[in-house]
């Protein structure tokens, strides 16, 4: 895949990844939001400055990339690629998936050596971060 040169673009806030109560209401006109609900729980990703009040559990310091442009659905492997890099260095992700593209959450103090790999493995990633 990274023979593809594909552009990782890093945002530019801090998120919380958070596990929310049951039937709670956040605001969908946040930069950012994703939210998950399934059998077991209900989950809120979002900038840190808009978590919302009232939240079960939260992990506050995640920063994220995109993996730019639109991901057609039967390219395999970019987000398998990618997180088998940054475990190879000891570096934990969070993966969230859209429609069009992939994002990943990697701790705030492990952004910088996050973005090294991807370069150093063909990624066109920002080196040098906010």
């Amino acid at each position: 895949m990274a023979e593809e040169k594909m552009r990782i673009q890093v945002l530019k806030e801090a998120f919380s990844v958070c596990q929310m109560r049951s039937g709670a209401r956040w605001d969908l006109e946040m930069p950012f939001v994703f939210f998950a609900k399934t059998d077991e729980e209900e989950s809120l990703v979002c900038p840190m400055a808009y978590v919302p009040d009232g939240v079960m559990r939260q992990e506050d310091g995640w920063r994220a990339f995109r993996i730019e442009g639109v991901l057609d659905f039967s390219l395999v492997g970019i987000l398998a690629e990618i997180s088998g890099m940054l475990a190879k260095e000891g570096i934990s992700i969070f993966a969230i998936s859209t429609y069009r593209t992939d994002y990943v959450l990697v701790r705030q103090e492990r952004l910088r050596e996050a973005m090294r790999v991807l370069a150093q493995n063909g990624y066109e990633a920002e080196t040098e971060i906010i």
